[in-house]
């Protein structure tokens, strides 16, 4: 009884069956795309991803667990042969100037402005990879202090101090009251 059926019945079937397979397997194949990472959350991932392996490289290793702010000030100082800032030492000749006539053979660092952010962002995916803040090594008191110290290193080796923005006190005005009271006394 099968061989009663028409060849072209079942050759139209099976090719329209094999005809959207190929779409559906290309379909299959392309994985959907994440949505595209921000600047900012590529470089936390990237940052985070850095400090990780810089634990993992200690001897012995450290895991982001067993983490302090030791750490954390060692993994700073290390980024600073990475640095691309000019930092003169007391007893260079251009000590002091902003912009000096020759080059010199101080060393470069990674700019306040630099560790600053990085602080920040790894302190942000601290927190999103599950540790509290109140534990969050990146947050700890003795990293402000040295960030403190490179800002003011760094802004006397220039000859620019560093001068903290005041912030605006708005002052909050009372209601104005240019409409008179609508209920008079007579």
């Amino acid at each position: 009884m099968s061989g009663d059926m028409p060849k072209d019945s079942a050759e139209g079937s099976s090719r329209s069956i094999s005809q959207q397979q190929p779409q559906q397997q290309q379909q299959q194949l392309i994985p959907p795309q994440p949505a595209q990472l921000s600047r900012y959350e590529s470089q936390k991932r990237r940052d985070w991803n850095t400090f990780g392996q810089y634990l993992k490289n200690q001897r012995p290793a450290v895991s982001v667990s067993q983490c302090n702010c030791n750490h954390v000030l060692d993994f700073l100082r290390y980024l600073d042969q990475f640095g691309k800032t000019k930092v003169h030492l007391n007893g260079c000749v251009f000590f002091g100037q902003p912009d000096p006539p020759a080059p010199c053979t101080c060393p470069l660092r990674q700019a306040w402005g630099s560790l600053d952010a990085l602080i920040g962002r790894l302190r942000a995916a601290y927190e999103e990879h599950g540790g509290s803040p109140e534990t969050n090594p990146f947050g700890n008191g003795a990293i402000r202090v040295y960030l403190r110290e490179v800002r003011e290193c760094q802004a006397k080796a220039r000859g620019i101090p560093y001068k903290k923005k005041k912030k605006r006190k708005t002052l909050i005005k009372p209601p104005r009251q240019d409409a008179k009271t609508s209920i008079q006394t007579t």
